[in-house]
Order: C-alpha cells, then sequence, then structure tokens
C-alpha cells in the first residue's frame, strides 16, 4: 500500500504549474535543433548533397558548444527595453525567438545549389539564437522550482522538446513530401509563435542573491579594474564555484557530461541518410521514426523521470547509458537486413525508449550539479561540453560511412558509449562509499 502511495505521488507532480510549463517552453527549445540538424541533413541528400558534405555540414551544431561563452553574458547583460520590461530571463528568451523566426524564414528563401554557404551560415545564425534560448530557459527552469521538481519538469520538458522534434521531423517531412523544402522551412519558423506566446505568459523567477567570489568593483577603481573585476566575477567565479563543491570529483563529472551523449549525437547525424538510402520514402520515414518514435520516447522521458523520483538519478543514469550504447548495435542490424517497416519500427522503438529515458535523467543530473548562484553560466558549461566533443567527432560520419558503410559505423557509435558507462558506474561506486 505504501508502494502505491510513493507511485501515487509521483505522478501527482506532473500536475504542478511549473512542471506543466516547462513542456511549452520545452517545445520552443526543441522546434530549431532538427532543422539545422536531421532534418536539415535530409534536405540535403534530397538536394543530391554527399554524405561527406552533410557529416561536415554537422559542425553547425558546435554552436551550441558556445553556450559556455554565451551564458555570462545571458546571465549579466541587461537588453534595453526588454529586461526592464519583461525581466533578465524572459527578455532574452523573447530575443532568441524572434532570430531563431527569422533565420529559420531566410533559409527557406535561400538556394541550396548556388548558396550552400549562406545556408551553412543561416544555419549558424539558428543555432546561435537557438543556444541562447537554451541558457535562458534552462535557468528559468532551475530558479522556478524547487530540486524536488527539477526530474520532472525535467520530462515534461522532454516532452515539449520532442513534440517540437516530431513537428520539426515529421511534420516537415510531410511538407517537403506534398509542398517543397522552403514550404516546410517558413511553416517552422511561424510556429516559433508557440515559444514567443508562452514567454510573455509566464512570470519572471526570483534571482538569489550572488555572494561574489571575487572583490566586487569599487567606484575608484578606473574603467579596467572594473571590467577586469566584472569579468573575473561573471565568467570565472561559476567554475570555481562548481570545483570548491565537488572537490577532484568536478574532473569526473565533467568528464562524464562530456561523453554521456557522445554516442547518440555521432549516430544521430546520418539516421536520416541512412533510411533515405535504404529506400524508404519520406512519408514512410515520418510515420515510422518521428510520430510511431515520439510516443516511445515520451514514455521513455515519462519512465525515466519516475525512476528519478522514486529511485534518485545515479541508478536511472547508468540504466540511460546502457540503453543508448546497446540500441545502436540494433541500426547495425537492420544496415545488414533487407528494408522492412517492421522491422525498422522495432529498432526506432528501443533507440527512441532509450534516448528519452536518458534524456529526462541527464537533465535532472545536470540541473543536480548546478549552483542557483549561477545557473546559466554553469549549466552552459555542461550543455556545452555535452555538445563540443560529440558534434566534433560527428562531422567525420559521412566519411565512416562512406568509406566502411553503415553497419560499421553504427558499431562504431555503440562503442563510443562504453565510457560513459565506466564513468556512471565509478560515480555510483563513490557515491556509495567507494574509493
Amino acid at each position: 500500500m505504501t508502494a502505491i502511495k510513493n507511485w501515487h505521488k509521483a505522478f501527482s507532480i506532473y500536475a504542478q504549474p511549473c512542471v506543466v510549463r516547462m513542456a511549452f517552453l520545452g517545445f520552443s527549445a526543441g522546434l530549431p535543433y532538427l532543422l539545422v540538424f536531421s532534418t536539415l541533413s535530409a534536405w540535403l541528400r534530397d538536394e543530391g548533397i554527399t554524405n561527406t558534405t552533410i557529416g561536415f555540414f554537422s559542425w553547425v551544431g558546435v554552436t551550441y558548444s558556445f553556450k559556455v561563452f554565451l551564458a555570462p553574458v545571458v546571465d549579466r547583460l541587461p537588453l534595453p527595453w526588454l529586461t526592464r520590461t519583461f525581466g533578465k530571463r524572459r527578455s532574452w528568451m523573447l530575443l532568441a525567438q524572434l532570430g531563431i523566426a527569422a533565420g529559420l524564414f531566410a533559409m527557406s528563401r535561400t538556394d541550396i545549389h548556388q548558396h550552400l554557404e549562406l545556408c551553412a551560415l543561416l544555419a549558424v545564425w539558428v543555432a546561435l539564437c537557438s543556444a541562447s534560448q537554451d541558457i535562458a530557459i534552462d535557468a528559468y527552469r532551475i530558479e522556478s522550482a524547487v530540486t524536488d521538481y527539477q526530474g520532472a519538469m525535467a520530462a515534461t520538458y522532454v516532452l515539449g522538446y520532442r513534440i517540437a522534434l516530431l513537428l520539426a521531423g515529421a511534420g516537415a517531412f510531410y511538407l517537403a513530401d506534398f509542398f517543397s523544402w522552403p514550404v516546410a522551412y517558413i511553416v517552422m519558423a511561424c510556429t516559433m509563435l508557440v515559444g514567443f506566446v508562452t514567454t510573455l505568459a509566464i512570470s519572471e523567477p526570483e534571482h538569489p542573491p550572488v555572494t561574489p567570489i571575487f572583490k566586487p568593483p569599487t567606484p575608484g577603481q578606473n574603467l579596467w579594474q572594473r571590467g577586469l573585476s566584472t569579468v573575473s566575477e561573471a565568467v570565472f567565479s561559476p567554475f570555481i564555484e562548481f570545483f570548491q563543491r565537488n572537490g577532484k570529483t568536478g574532473l569526473l563529472i565533467l568528464l562524464l557530461i562530456a561523453l554521456y551523449k557522445m554516442s547518440d549525437i555521432t549516430m544521430g547525424v546520418m539516421a536520416n541518410p541512412f533510411y533515405l538510402d535504404l529506400g524508404f520514402k519520406k512519408t514512410e520515414i515520418a510515420d515510422v521514426s518521428k510520430i510511431f518514435g515520439f510516443f516511445m520516447t515520451i514514455a521513455g522521458a515519462a519512465l525515466g523521470g519516475l525512476l528519478t523520483a522514486n529511485y534518485g538519478i545515479m541508478r536511472p543514469l547508468l540504466l540511460g547509458s546502457v540503453m543508448i550504447a546497446s540500441t545502436n548495435i540494433l541500426f547495425a542490424v537492420l544496415a545488414v537486413n533487407q528494408p522492412d517497416l517492421m522491422l525498422l519500427a522495432a529498432v526506432i522503438s528501443a533507440d527512441n525508449l532509450s534516448g528519452g529515458l536518458a534524456g529526462s535523467v541527464f537533465i535532472a543530473y545536470l540541473s543536480s550539479m548546478t549552483s542557483t548562484a549561477y545557473t546559466a553560466t554553469q549549466y552552459a558549461l555542461f550543455t556545452s561540453l555535452m555538445i563540443l566533443p560529440a558534434q566534433l567527432l560527428a562531422g567525420f560520419s559521412g566519411v565512416i560511412v562512406d568509406h566502411y558503410g553503415y553497419p560499421a559505423f553504427f558499431v562504431y557509435t555503440a562503442l563510443l558509449g562504453l565510457p560513459a558507462i565506466g564513468l556512471v558506474s565509478l560515480l555510483l561506486f563513490r557515491q556509495r562509499g567507494g574509493r
């Protein structure tokens, strides 16, 4: 009976307003991602662009690793009129959302064959605005609720994020198939209104006072001294505080963050080109990989939130790392078999279930590692570390496929998940009192 009450309490957390609103902000954060990543890869492949070029295009995603440099600006720099009117976090959300919509619209008006470089630059712009929005939303999420709600908020954030991925994936594929890729990107630009309206509707969270680690600037200092003091507090203090709190274990934590999503991100670059090269139609890919896979992702995210509420973070984090690596092997099996929609559905279901679970638990883990005194900068450091190594490695995905084939590529991505499994195991052992 006690167990039933505990599970009922765990489910009731999803009705909290602070948890529900994260679904809409997650939608706004998730919409641009595929449009400069795998959906863009499909557009390029559909236009006859080589796999090698598509692989290098994935380096657009490296822009998301610039969060570590953008975060001190988002954390400290007030925007004229916007910050005074909407507050510290919402002002940056609104500015970023307008930038994303403008960039997507400009991409829709660009000729891929004649202006491929311009398309790449616009994709970088969208990714830069998207990264800025992520920083503001992540800070808002951490500052707007207590730690006990962070797991559930991560799950609803993933829900909204995945709905956006469904729209930017399956929705874009349908629109491209029935109309054209430019029409699809125009529609996606208009859909950013969801994030814009949500940001206007929510309230600004309270911001805890920050105790400076460095000596704050004084009126008697010159401009250079005041600037140096401000930069030191904004840029270096978040990193110093993190290591003060975690000691030498902080290095293991940062290494885990850098490796946890490497297997998943590297595989994701070539997923849509892989489906197309197998001979599946765009509508079939949308039906199976986007819509059917979507529900499995949501199930995985919800399960991750419940497991976190009942068992803490580290054990579900280990489970997620094992599942991500294991499911990549299934893509190698798919690659050596004749195209079959049922097999495709089974493989994608397993992949999305594991990705949803690992994603929500990992967000909760990153949030638990963040100090509310330096929310945006520390969380941006974590997400930059998560993205940068994986995106740099993912840039060579097309080269590996072109030279060794898809089966070898998917086995390779599965092996990339082994270091993360080892690091989570080590941190879990230390947490339990091991040496």
